[in-house]
């Protein structure tokens, strides 16, 4: 799935595209940014560019003189009738349901987090109504609701 965003108006009037993935910044009403500043609204300017440029190549932007159109890719959200689910919620519940008998190690090494973490999730996921365990902790098993 992808999250189209358009925005009118190009580039500020004397950025060049590439000063723009360079993450140089060059606000479009100074007036207002110093009013954001002042009111601590902002952290820094044009700090935001190169945070999504480490998380999205940059064909995600399509520049022209009138718009500035970003398409953001995302997984598909896992919904429950509790709300919705990221994908990496998607993935532990999908070994589960392959797996009925995985063990907090097992899913800790899947997801790559510590076994305290996976503990923690596990309750969160039981006191949501996504899963509960069948059986005692020694050979019980997990059922996905």
């Amino acid at each position: 799935m992808v999250y189209r965003l358009p925005s009118c108006g190009g580039l500020v009037e004397g950025l060049a595209e590439e000063d723009f993935f360079k993450c140089r910044s060059m606000p479009r009403n100074r007036e207002l940014m110093r009013v954001f500043r002042d009111m601590e609204l902002v952290e820094q300017i044009g700090s935001g560019m190169s945070r999504i440029l480490k998380a999205y190549d940059r064909k995600i932007f399509e520049l022209s003189p009138s718009f500035t159109i970003v398409t953001f890719p995302f997984e598909e959200a896992f919904i429950t009738p509790n709300g919705i689910i990221n994908g990496e919620i998607k993935t532990t519940l999908d070994f589960i349901k392959q797996t009925p008998t995985a063990t907090i190690a097992q899913l800790a090494e899947l997801t790559d987090k510590s076994q305290r973490t996976i503990s923690r999730e596990l309750r969160e996921y039981q006191d949501a109504g996504l899963i509960k365990r069948e059986g005692s902790r020694k050979i019980g098993k997990w059922a996905v609701l």
